[in-house]
């Protein structure tokens, strides 16, 4: 018999909120935290925009010895994981260490490490490669560093598919515990790539939008797209066993019932035209979850804002949903928080949680041309009120990962 699995805790650091409650009230207002780039000089290579976390010390969440000598994407990921483990109110609460887990993951992982410490190759020699520069580089520490913080010494594991990292952190997690093999974990991903390699590797292969209007670079399913905006955080869940949270009176913000993970095999970064991939994978996951199509009332989307990506997942939602598609409120948060690639999915997921729990569907903002080939409901600009009993999360990863989770209203 399956276990289900439940969330007991919600933590996120982003470019509209540094915690939970700021980013909820920004999504629910529509909120842009895309801007211009500040974390370095963007004076000689193109100009682009990014969504960077605003008006954040991390001396005001970790000790100023961790600050210093950790990486901006563990940095993240500590802030996120430490919300949600208040929140989750375990701090007073005796636990099984050997049945805690940790399935935290990144697409790049200390992205600003390895930049930093091959300028200082090049400009002072191998001898000042900084002895932190392996521990802060590799993607494992990420997880790694929450797991030692916490003493979850159960399964640590570290997923990285792109930009469907935290989603697949969060669905294997869930696995995890529906099996038998955990009772909490925490779940999601962090990344902090906005720095001179990334923003022009990702320009150099025409992926981000080189839009200047900063309500107009990140515009999901609109027909003017021309590219995502990169952007930064952290998102974790924190997952447990019904029963566990229910002994200790834990708070349930939601369940997780479905989850569903394949892989197109077509091309290194484009989407395969058939969405043959993402239609088995929704599919996959309703069943899993045991979810009749139309049980769903809201889709978070991959919704990168790619010409080729909204126009194949939104071919996919209607073949998965037929006529029901079209009553799905579909949100598409990236045009407030851009593509934190790796980070998405549990950033995102922290905001469709908060939207089953609430009844509120976030807005896709700047939404102003339509799309022929997109024609589904995308709640433009404004959010509105809706109840939701299901919601599916998709994201879509480099090298054609797929991964979608189904979750559920909590109720007793």
């Amino acid at each position: 018999m399956k276990r289900r699995v439940v969330i007991t805790g919600l933590g996120t650091v982003n470019p509209i909120g540094n915690d939970v409650q700021s980013t909820w009230e920004g999504v629910k207002t529509g909120k842009n935290g895309i801007d211009e780039i500040t974390l370095f000089d963007i004076s000689k290579q193109k100009p682009y925009l990014a969504g960077e976390v605003k008006n954040f010390n991390a001396e005001d969440y970790l000790p100023i010895k961790e600050t210093k000598r950790l990486d901006r994407t563990i940095i993240f990921a500590l802030v996120a994981a430490k919300e949600a483990y208040e929140d989750s109110q375990l701090l007073e609460t005796k636990i099984d260490r050997d049945r805690f887990g940790v399935f935290v993951g990144s697409g790049i992982g200390g992205l600003g490490t390895i930049f930093g410490e091959t300028k200082k190759v090049i400009e002072k020699g191998a001898d000042k490669i900084s002895p932190f520069f392996i521990p802060n580089s590799i993607v494992n520490l990420v997880g790694g560093n929450i797991a030692i913080k916490y003493q979850a010494k159960g399964a640590a594991l570290s997923v990285v598919t792109a930009c469907s990292s935290a989603t697949n952190s969060i669905g294997e997690a869930f696995r995890y515990i529906r099996d038998g093999y955990l009772e909490l974990a925490f779940a999601g991903g962090a990344e902090a790539p906005i720095n001179v390699l990334s923003v022009g590797g990702f320009s150099n292969m025409r992926a981000i939008s080189p839009n200047l209007d900063k309500n107009r670079a990140s515009i999901p399913f609109d027909r003017e797209r021309s590219g995502f905006v990169i952007a930064e955080g952290a998102g974790i869940l924190m997952l447990e066993e019904l029963e566990h949270a229910k002994k200790r009176k834990a708070k349930i913000h939601a369940e997780i019932v479905g989850y569903s993970t394949n892989c197109d095999a077509f091309h290194i970064t484009q989407p395969d035209e058939t969405a043959e991939g993402i239609i088995k994978c929704m599919k996959n996951a309703l069943s899993d979850g045991d979810v009749l199509p139309e049980w769903i009332d809201y889709i978070n989307p991959h919704g990168t804002s790619t010409f080729y990506n909204d126009r194949i997942e939104t071919k996919g939602i209607k073949e998965v949903f037929g006529e029901h598609a079209y009553k799905i409120s579909i949100g598409a948060t990236k045009s407030m928080h851009g593509h934190s690639l790796g980070a998405v999915g549990g950033i995102e997921s922290v905001i469709t949680t908060k939207a089953l729990e609430e009844g509120i569907i976030p807005p896709t903002i700047n939404y102003l041309v339509k799309d022929p080939e997109c024609d589904l409901d995308y709640t433009p600009n404004q959010s509105k009120k809706r109840t939701i009993h299901y919601a599916l999360k998709n994201s879509l990863g480099f090298g054609g990962h797929n991964a979608t989770l189904i979750f559920k209203k909590w109720k007793e």
